[in-house]
């Protein structure tokens, strides 16, 4: 095993983004810059032991060349974690609840070994270096399958007493609406999510059999999915115009109630269904002025909703520099 010395000059911290088919990691200097990747398959099959072994992995290979320790490693996690301990509270899409995956890094690198969940540090990656850079109060969300948040205040990841804060997608805006995997009814990601705008536009479609959608998904709907959405709707279609519409004002609402609770000074949108910017940007900002609640106060500075810059690099720049601050601080 190689030795690794620590360093007072190196400003240089390693990111890891952990997901359910891939680890991908880099190593990030102190303005979020990636000087090198690496990525592993993530072993599933391997339970808890597998993945960290595929974290050390990661690691080994960004480090191969260096004889100097990283001042940090973080790792952003799909779930509930605790930074103090070092564990996976809970994460339903990897076998890892309840267990301690910091030990081993920390014993081969002797550097700080930081936790976050993901979407918090897509949230960071995006407010230093992405979209939100130079924001003191931003909020990111991601739409994908679901809907992830993280939420920075003051210049600082803000987690919560407990570190669960930021599960935005499941504020109910919908009472007694659709059933929610988190067991509530009407969460917002059952709504604005990729996977709510599908059910939204099957919803509509029913049983009629024309139209640039059903042509597009060859009259079978499980065929349809957010991207054959939107290239129907740029079509002209009208199931696909009307799914739009109620899925803009449908993100709207949620975006509403983020701009009444934390007022914050941009509002970064990301994931796969970002990827429609041209679709979405113009009449989602129409409708979030039409309710918003400052809008009594037009005079004064308003919330800016822009689409994310950094794609899948938010998260590992951010889980990276989950520790940046106390260094600079330091």
């Amino acid at each position: 095993m190689r030795a690794f010395r620590a360093s007072g000059v190196m400003r240089m911290y390693v990111g890891i983004d952990l997901g359910g088919t891939n680890t991908a990691a880099a190593l990030v200097n102190a303005g979020g810059g990636i000087i090198k990747r690496a990525a592993v398959h993530t072993d599933m099959h391997g339970g808890a032991i597998g993945v960290v072994g595929g974290l050390m992995a990661v690691c080994e290979t960004l480090l191969a060349d260096t004889a100097e320790a990283p001042l940090s490693i973080g790792i952003g996690v799909p779930g509930m974690v605790d930074d103090e301990t070092g564990d996976v509270i809970y994460t339903p899409n990897l076998p890892l609840s309840g267990e301690n995956i910091t030990h081993e890094l920390k014993k081969k690198y002797g550097c700080r070994i930081s936790l976050g969940n993901d979407a918090n540090c897509a949230a960071l990656g995006e407010t230093i270096a992405g979209g939100a850079q130079g924001a003191k109060n931003a909020v990111l969300i991601t739409l994908g399958t679901g809907i992830g948040g993280g939420v920075i205040l003051n210049g600082n990841l803000y987690t919560g007493f407990d570190g669960a804060a930021g599960e935005l997608g499941h504020m109910v805006i919908y009472a007694g609406g659709r059933k929610c995997g988190c067991g509530r009814l009407g969460c917002w990601e059952t709504y604005a999510s990729a996977t709510g705008l599908v059910r939204t536009a099957i919803e509509i479609i029913g049983t009629q059999n024309t139209g640039k959608l059903w042509e597009l998904c060859g009259g079978d709907i499980g065929k349809i999915d957010g991207r054959l959405i939107f290239d129907a709707y740029r079509a002209g279609d009208q199931t696909a115009r009307l799914a739009v519409e109620r899925y803009i004002n449908d993100l709207a609402a949620g975006i509403i109630n983020i701009i009444s609770i934390l007022s914050p000074e941009i509002i970064c949108v990301g994931g796969g269904i970002s990827n429609e910017w041209d679709c979405l940007s113009e009449p989602l900002q129409a409708a979030v002025d039409a309710e918003k609640y400052t809008r009594f106060s037009p005079q004064s500075p308003q919330t800016r909703i822009v689409r994310a810059k950094l794609g899948n690099d938010a998260g590992i720049i951010g889980a990276a520099l989950l520790k940046r601050l106390s260094d600079i601080q330091a």
